[in-house]
């Protein structure tokens, strides 16, 4: 898994995740990135040069599925990870997917139209990305964000706080919600909130790894406790 440098959630998350499979590991390669903006210098941060790089070192480990798990095709557009797998798969001639295009794949999959959006972005951000969702025919109908650029900071939003807006988005009778930060701690909160709620909740963590094991070939029903991606879709 490719991840932001300033990241401290995905590692432990997608480790417990993948325990409860047997012969199964997951693995990290980081490359800079430290805030979220629209900024042409925070743009830059995602340079496909960079991620290759932390990709090649990645094929090193002689993985079998290589995934970028930032979320910054949602902004950007879901072209730019078309075209960073593409890269990858020719670079190291190894299998490869990104988290947001996982959540264009299992939307399909489910039929998922309508979207109750939570991030902890800033607004010029959170509606850039209600624009690119809803280009692909996916409309965030409902949404709430927290205002942050700094990476970092995001590993501190508590589940709270991220339990408090996914109740909120539900209001609207949403097909789904989507947590869009693989550093926000909502992985651990979709099982409960599922039940409560009868809502699927798909988390960027738990799709990243979703569409990292549907590469790979292997089965994940026994990752049915972290939600609904894993037993449904």
């Amino acid at each position: 898994m490719l991840t932001p440098s300033s990241n401290t959630v995905l590692e432990p998350v997608a480790t417990d995740i993948v325990s409860l499979l047997p012969n199964v590991s997951v693995h990290f390669s980081r490359f800079k990135v430290t805030e979220i903006a629209l900024s042409a210098a925070a743009r830059s941060q995602f340079d496909d040069t960079e991620i290759l790089r932390a990709a090649s070192l990645l094929a090193d480990a002689k993985v079998d599925v290589i995934s970028w798990i930032g979320t910054s095709a949602s902004w950007l557009g879901f072209e730019r990870d078309e075209q960073l797998v593409a890269r990858i798969r020719e670079a190291t001639g190894i299998s490869a997917s990104t988290c947001v295009l996982a959540f264009r794949e299992i939307f399909r999959l489910a039929g998922i139209k309508t979207i109750g959006l939570v991030t902890p972005y800033t607004a010029d951000v959170q509606a850039r990305i209600v624009e690119v969702w809803g280009a692909a025919g996916f409309n965030c109908i409902s949404q709430r964000h927290l205002g942050i650029r700094d990476n970092f900071s995001f590993g501190k939003v508590t589940g709270l706080q991220i339990e408090g807006m996914i109740r909120e988005v539900v209001k609207s009778d949403v097909d789904a919600v989507a947590i869009v930060c693989t550093n926000m701690r909502g992985a651990p909160l979709v099982r409960r909130l599922e039940a409560e709620l009868g809502v699927p909740i798909v988390d960027s963590v738990v799709v990243a790894l979703w569409k990292s094991l549907m590469e790979a070939g292997l089965p994940a029903g026994a990752l049915a406790n972290w939600g609904r991606v894993f037993r449904s879709f």
